[in-house]
């Protein structure tokens, strides 16, 4: 049924531009699996990503007058960079477009190829829409980032190599997934060739697109997805690679935010590399796995990038701990009476305390935002809180709390009785000038704001909270107003973390 599109696999021309990377174990997370893991080290092409391979087939198939005319893409991330080697290579024209969110090392990095870099728009699909302008225009030819035959080829033959580089049984392959390029062409390679091998995609739990095609048996559009791992943050997944992948792909595994963090902590514990959140997925999908099946064969996880800001690298490594569950991150009641702190830190027993956030409140109960070091191989976090539970400290347990990791944790000052009625959302603001005046130009003076975090994460966009003086009843007329607005938000009003440490 893919007997055509093995054959372009085997054809396709990508080490012009691309080098065979090599395979390398795990030897620090096999010990903790129990079960053999290697590494197939795509963050080590030249563009530290695999994308130049299928960008670059693509280009090598196109008719030389036509593509004399030149290319065009529309990306914010490593495919850019793959056609701009691929351009620079070949000595053609190319013209990327990216969203003006994109970060400055990113946009460096294409001009530094020789492509021309057009900034428009605040989102990939503001970015495409411009370039399909520029086509008609120009006669450009655009390369799609996944959803071409000859793209996928090229993507292919990560799967050619690594085959041939480990002849010993592999029980798994663990590839990630947005628009589903690279895990069409390995899967549609890996089930000619050994079919024994499972094919499994990893995607974020709030980038599932995939996922959410298989269950439906259609490709689906998400309705909004997360953006901390921005190389797979895809609404739907391809055409050609979903006929592909819907046949093929032996499963699909979600991972949270943490669980990628604690992946990019694991990945540098063993070959040293810092792989972009996209980039160490399969990892954190591989863990899953290992967890579930216990022993058993080779297990193969595919590091697609290492394009990664060095501004992340700091909230990656506040999550790690807490995506190996070697952290827990609680809220406490005690009482605010001499001795009741001395009597919290007798229950936390030996354990160290990794973060400890305090304001006097009222005269009868502090709220604590407290970190604690657990011990992932047994029930610790679960102990810990019956403990508390137990010596009348209650505990609400926010270890799997977005706002509360994201935002809270640096808030903790105090409540404000004077603040009224308050509704809270938490948004994705893209990381451009004006986006906050954007927001408070559309709400006007109708509503006060009475609370407000922004944290930067290097990335193309910021995270931020906002509590408004609203009532409950108008709820739904602001949701209106940030409806308009177009930034990405969620509701975050009766997050146990609000009651605990904004609302008086």
């Amino acid at each position: 049924m893919f007997d055509s599109l093995i054959r372009k696999i085997l054809g396709a021309r990508v080490y012009d531009v691309a080098i065979e990377s090599p395979v390398h174990p795990a030897p620090f997370l096999s010990s903790r699996l129990g079960r053999t893991v290697l590494y197939k080290r795509e963050d080590l092409q030249p563009v530290y990503s695999f994308k130049c391979r299928g960008a670059y087939n693509k280009m090598a198939g196109i008719d030389p007058e036509v593509l004399a005319k030149g290319v065009i893409a529309a990306s914010a991330g490593n495919h850019a960079q793959g056609v701009a080697l691929g351009a620079q290579k070949l000595k053609i024209p190319a013209v990327i477009v990216m969203p003006t969110t994109t970060p400055a090392i990113k946009v460096r990095s294409v001009k530094a190829r020789g492509a021309q870099v057009i900034l428009h728009g605040d989102s990939f699909d503001e970015a495409f829409a411009k370039s399909q302008e520029l086509v008609a225009e120009y006669g450009y030819t655009y390369l799609h980032p996944f959803d071409d035959i000859e793209v996928i080829a090229g993507q292919g033959t990560v799967a050619m190599e690594l085959l041939r580089q480990v002849t010993r049984p592999i029980d798994a392959v663990f590839i990630p997934v947005g628009g589903g390029g690279l895990a069409a062409g390995m899967a549609a390679y890996i089930k000619y060739v050994r079919p024994e091998v499972k094919v499994i995609g990893v995607e974020p739990e709030d980038a599932a697109c995939l996922a959410a095609a298989m269950a439906s048996g259609e490709r689906v559009v998400l309705p909004q997805v997360g953006l901390f791992a921005d190389g797979v943050a895809v609404k739907q997944i391809g055409e050609n690679t979903f006929n592909v992948l819907k046949e093929l792909c032996d499963e699909v595994i979600t991972v949270t935010t943490d669980e990628i963090c604690a992946a990019v902590k694991d990945v540098f514990d063993d070959v040293r590399s810092v792989n972009e959140p996209a980039g160490a997925l399969s990892v954190a999908g591989l863990k899953k796995y290992a967890v579930r099946e216990g022993a058993g064969e080779a297990l193969v996880a595919v590091l697609s990038g290492a394009n990664v800001n060095f501004d992340r690298i700091r909230h990656v490594a506040e999550r790690a701990e807490v995506g190996e569950r070697r952290e827990a991150i609680l809220a406490v009641t005690i009482p605010e009476k001499p001795g009741a702190f001395k009597n919290f830190c007798e229950q936390i027993g030996n354990r160290n305390i990794t973060e400890f956030n305090y304001r006097y409140a009222d005269s009868t109960a502090a709220h604590i935002f407290v970190g604690v070091t657990t011990d992932p191989a047994t029930a610790d976090r679960e102990d810990l809180i019956n403990r508390l539970n137990q010596a009348d400290l209650p505990v609400e347990d926010m270890t799997d709390n977005e706002l509360a990791k994201l935002h809270i944790r640096h808030m903790v000052g105090g409540r404000s009785p004077e603040a009224g009625d308050e509704l809270v959302f938490r948004f994705e603001f893209p990381e451009r000038p004006g986006a906050l005046l954007k927001f408070l130009n559309r709400i006007g003076s109708r509503w006060n704001i009475s609370a407000f975090h922004y944290r930067n994460h290097g990335a193309a966009y910021g995270r931020v909270l906002v509590s408004m003086q609203a009532s409950l009843d108008e709820r739904d007329e602001l949701s209106s107003y940030f409806d308009d607005i177009g930034y990405v938000y969620f509701d975050e009003t009766e997050n146990p973390a609000v009651n605990l440490f904004m609302k008086s």
